[in-house]
């Protein structure tokens, strides 16, 4: 839930299926109800941010560009978190496994930085500081209401996903 909340919320990198080539009517009304998430996030962001057309098209490239490179690295780390839990809840916990689980926690945090990093200065070229900053505070607006929502649904299809950024296409 907590992904597919993430990709409903912050959203515009992954375009919604048409109803008409959903299986069933529950996917269609999914689809339609993401994509009515995707517009408002977009519209909040641009409003938000003061965002004019040309930046919100470049935002959504932005977006679409990094968010499931982020995507990828943030369900990597969720799953090397959750398999040094298990780990440590063990007995007798193997210590080299618990050493290779903590390098490539280490090693993923180093690179979401990198591409956080790589995002932001792609972002400096058409967005001032302030809006960079607008919009790393709704992102995280955005996170926290999907991690509530996934609480509240923790056996919700899409956990473990990232959700796409608002306005952009892949919101973390």
């Amino acid at each position: 839930m907590r992904l597919a909340l993430a990709a409903s919320v912050a959203l515009l990198a992954w375009p919604a299926a048409s109803a008409s080539t959903q299986p069933n009517p529950q996917k269609a009304n999914r689809a339609v109800l993401e994509q009515q998430v995707r517009e408002r996030a977009a519209t909040l962001t641009r409003e938000r941010l003061g965002l004019n057309d040309a930046q919100m098209q470049q935002l959504q490239r932005v977006n679409t560009r990094f968010g499931p490179q982020l995507s990828a690295v943030t369900t990597q780390e969720r799953t090397s978190r959750r398999q040094l839990r298990q780990e440590l809840m063990a007995a007798q916990p193997n210590q080299a496994r618990v050493s290779t689980l903590l390098d490539a926690s280490i090693r993923l945090q180093k690179q979401r930085i990198g591409l956080i990093e790589a995002e932001q200065k792609e972002l400096a070229a058409f967005l001032t500081p302030v809006q960079r900053a607008r919009y790393l505070a709704l992102q995280a607006q955005f996170r926290s209401r999907a991690d509530q929502l996934s609480r509240q649904n923790p056996g919700g299809r899409g956990r473990g996903m990232r959700r796409p950024p608002p306005g952009g296409d892949s919101v973390r």
